[in-house]
């Protein structure tokens, strides 16, 4: 009797929205590399990433209802069908709270939460059409833990948790299993300048196990397997990639 890897992605299909920089980015070559047919999307048009992947560029705007069906529309086309559904997109400032005001929170939100779930709603029927349909959604340590100066970003990706939560139980009898990644510290292009060598860097280094931020590289197993058939009685949960920094108190 022929065993059956259930991590095996050969042939599937994927979106990965907020794919054309930072974790998003591997996430999508991680995809590529496991055998999935990858359409990875930003604001802005990436014909070379496009060609690097070997399917079409696209672009989607998620605070943009018309953008995200018009992003669906196109990867039905391409590829007939959608497996996965990979949620990277999203955006932060850092502010006194008391300052914020109500157009920035809810500038926010609205593309880290309802942009979100603008891209669920979009793809629900081909995912559910899937049968094996693979929702990821990118969440963040400020889902569980308050960092400071940035209330509006935690406040939005404890949300991501939550709907997350809500998802995977809902569409679970659609077939579809609804997870979250939970990425610790890692350095980007974006964030570089404000951890290497910072006092919030070196707090953020102390309060991590591991002792490193970690390379991007590192979340891509995580994803694969969120991604595969070997969730299929996991949904409506998280799996942090985080070098320990949630399970930990004191370090020194």
């Amino acid at each position: 009797m022929a065993v059956v890897n259930p991590f095996d992605l050969q042939g599937r299909a994927a979106v990965v929205v907020g794919g054309t920089s930072g974790l998003g980015r591997t996430i999508a070559f991680g995809l590529r590399d496991a055998g999935v047919r990858v359409v990875a999307t930003g604001r802005r048009r990436d014909d070379e990433l496009a060609d690097l992947l070997g399917t079409s560029a696209a672009t989607c705007d998620v605070g943009e209802r018309a953008s995200v069906e018009a992003l669906r529309d196109g990867v039905l086309a391409e590829f007939g069908g959608v497996d996965i559904l990979v949620n990277c997109a999203g955006r932060t400032f850092r502010k006194p709270t008391k300052a914020v005001g109500d157009e920035e929170w809810a500038s926010l939100l609205d593309t880290n939460v309802t942009g979100m779930l603008r891209c669920c709603q979009a793809f629900y029927e081909p995912l559910k059409a899937s049968g094996r349909g693979r929702i990821v959604n990118v969440a963040s340590l400020s889902s569980f833990v308050a960092f400071h100066e940035v209330a509006a970003y935690g406040a939005s990706k404890a949300a991501v948790m939550a709907l997350t939560q809500s998802l995977g139980c809902e569409w679970a009898k659609d077939g579809i299993r609804t997870n979250a990644l939970v990425p610790g510290v890692f350095v980007t292009d974006l964030n570089r300048e404000l951890l290497n060598g910072t006092p919030r860097g070196q707090e953020l280094l102390m309060r991590t196990p591991l002792g490193r931020f970690g390379d991007a590289r590192e979340l891509v197993g995580a994803a694969l397997f969120l991604c595969s058939d070997a969730v299929s009685f996991i949904t409506g949960t998280s799996l942090a990639v985080d070098g320990g920094f949630l399970a930990s108190a004191v370090n020194r």
